[in-house]
């Protein structure tokens, strides 16, 4: 074998480049959609204390952000499979879980049933749709 074979044969991907974009993509993605989740929510329950702006767009979207970080950080070593439908499913529990336990201590109350059943399907259906999308488009 010659030393460009060799050298080449274990060149990463781009997928497999700690730099890649298949590495930042999905990690950016999931951030988008846990921000039109914000936005969809703040623009639906706006009011006179909390009205449909940038900083009550960013009040309502940071708590989620947190979850994403978070599933981010220990799934880091795995961020090359970010498109994958079970490292969404992580990100999108922590996202869940931390939106509404921070929401939980910002208001001294445990969330309403409705907003934890919006929060939870509306976070699937971005998180999960962006990877459906992105299977299809990269097939």
């Amino acid at each position: 074998m010659t030393a460009s074979a060799s050298s080449s044969s274990h060149s990463p991907s781009p997928s497999q480049s700690p730099h890649g974009s298949a590495r930042i993509l999905p990690f950016i993605l999931d951030l988008v959609a846990i921000a039109l989740f914000g936005l969809a929510a703040r623009y639906a329950h706006q009011s006179p204390d909390m009205p449909f702006n940038f900083l009550g767009w960013l009040s309502t979207t940071w708590p989620f952000w947190v979850g994403v970080l978070l599933a981010w950080a220990i799934l880091r070593k795995d961020a090359v499979r970010g498109f994958d439908y079970r490292v969404g499913a992580i990100v999108w529990i922590f996202a869940v879980a931390s939106g509404l336990i921070i929401w939980a201590i910002r208001h001294a109350a445990v969330p309403h049933w409705s907003f934890v059943l919006v929060a939870t399907v509306m976070g699937a259906l971005l998180i999960f749709g962006w990877r459906l999308i992105a299977s299809f488009v990269r097939k």
